[in-house]
């Protein structure tokens, strides 16, 4: 099994380092009650049992009832996620002490860090569609997208720096079960960037740009999308217990790029639009299909083998993801699809593809709907036991600013204020949840909780 000892690998969604390195931000208050209601009556003996079961969240109790192995279990694995820590901290503290920390910061660097530029390009697009025109929201949304950008440029450099100067230990990513499948934000975060463009650059030479570099981002996406499944075909170590909705990455970025391409078909030649909408559709393929069968397994999972561990709580996001990007690429494929298909000669191609659009989008909105409000059950779970953050918990933002999106182009196409109603509401989640998880982690790096330790891949 592949141990993660890595500073800022480790804090997505992999169990061993995210444990490590994690802060709780909700937690039960039985756990003070039952303390000070029998600190008084009880002897020594009695009080240390009294604090380990306060250490112990109510379903490890009520478990602790049953199987008594297992609280002392529990609270030995408590006990060595802080010894972890420490450890961590000082080696972080001795490998710092003879390089520069920009040194260290590339050697250290993961593409899970890629998950931050998804979820604020997301937001930036999203905010740009919000149905109601409050004052300056196009330009917040802009001057986000901007952000987006040098935060992009310089994750980009950095991870190139790591190749270049650490390339031994960066090529040990692909045997990673874990954050190889992080390979795959790397493209979705280029493809905020490119609808940006579009949405927020207005001319000639804008597209231009997007349109290059669209064509990178498509090859980058069949390139995760095919090499990090055989991946897991042939060198990781994987298992139907230990699979999360992080599988779905690699997979997912095609029809992003999907996505991306029908954003740009309006303004392209009439000698190129054509055959940039039928790459759209099979990109589309590429990856919806692939991503629903994987959701089966992963709904039969979290039925024989219960919800993952909490510190890997926002994985369960993930899964609207492919759910909300598929609607949203039906959507914006059949609304582009008219125009170009009358230019070629098809015109009842063209008006088959708005309708599924429509009505192919509104059936995804629909399962996706379910999924939305799973991840709501499931946080609220993970928030009663005192869920800890973790980069991973950017995974909250991307997934449902896609939602989002697909909701808003659903009022655009049916003009039912229903979907506007529920798209604004979305969105305004989406921007508070990216403040919380912006702030927290700006505070995270600032005190080492997402700089700790150094990267080692033992089988």
């Amino acid at each position: 099994m592949a141990l993660c000892t890595h500073p800022l690998i480790g804090h997505a969604f992999d169990g061993g380092c995210m444990n490590s390195a994690s802060r709780k931000i909700g937690a039960s208050p039985k756990d003070k009650m039952l303390r000070t209601g029998a600190s008084s009556v009880i002897g020594a003996k009695d009080q240390e049992q009294v604090d380990a079961a306060a250490q112990l969240s109510p379903e490890e109790r009520l478990r602790s009832e049953t199987f008594p192995d297992y609280a002392r279990g529990v609270l030995i694995e408590k006990e060595s996620r802080r010894a972890q820590l420490r450890r961590r901290k000082s080696e972080t503290r001795h490998r710092t002490s003879g390089q520069s920390v920009l040194g260290y910061l590339v050697r250290e660097f993961t593409p899970n860090w890629f998950s931050v530029t998804m979820g604020t390009g997301a937001l930036a697009l999203a905010l740009n569609q919000f149905p109601l025109a409050l004052p300056a929201i196009h330009d917040l949304a802009g001057g986000l997208w901007l952000f987006d950008i040098l935060v992009f440029a310089g994750f980009t450099t950095i991870y190139a720096g790591r190749w270049l100067f650490f390339s031994d230990e960066a090529s040990l990513i692909f045997r990673h079960s874990v954050l190889s499948m992080f390979l795959g934000a790397i493209p979705m975060g280029l493809a905020t960037i490119i609808n940006g463009l579009v949405v927020f650059g207005g001319g000639k030479a804008a597209v231009t740009i997007a349109h290059g570099l669209w064509w990178l981002d498509v090859v980058m996406s069949i390139i995760c999308g095919v090499l990090v499944p055989f991946l897991m075909f042939t060198l990781q170590d994987h298992s139907i217990e230990k699979m999360t909705a992080v599988w779905l990455l690699p997979i997912v970025a095609a029809e992003v790029a999907a996505v991306s391409g029908a954003l740009l078909i309006p303004h392209l030649p009439h000698s190129e639009d054509f055959g940039v909408l039928i790459l759209c559709y099979a990109l589309w393929a590429f990856s919806v299909p692939l991503a629903m069968s994987m959701l089966v397994i992963l709904l039969l999972r979290l039925v024989l083998h219960k919800l993952p561990d909490k510190d890997m709580a926002a994985s369960g996001w993930l899964a609207l993801g492919p759910i909300g990007t598929g609607a949203l690429g039906l959507l914006l494929l059949g609304g582009a699809a008219p125009n170009v298909c009358t230019g070629a000669g098809l015109s009842g191609v063209g008006e088959f593809a708005f309708g599924l659009g429509i009505v192919g989008g509104t059936i995804l909105w629909g399962y996706g709907a379910w999924w939305l409000l799973l991840a709501v059950l499931k946080t609220v779970r993970y928030l009663r036991d005192g869920m800890p953050f973790n980069l991973g918990c950017w995974g909250f933002t991307f997934p449902l600013g896609v939602y989002s999106l697909a909701t808003l182009a659903l009022a655009h196409a049916t003009a039912l204020s229903f979907f506007s109603v529920v798209g604004g509401i979305l969105v305004c989640c989406l921007a508070a949840i990216w403040l919380l998880v912006s702030v927290l982690t700006i505070v995270s790096v600032c005190d080492g909780f997402l700089l700790v330790a150094g990267p080692t891949f033992d089988e």
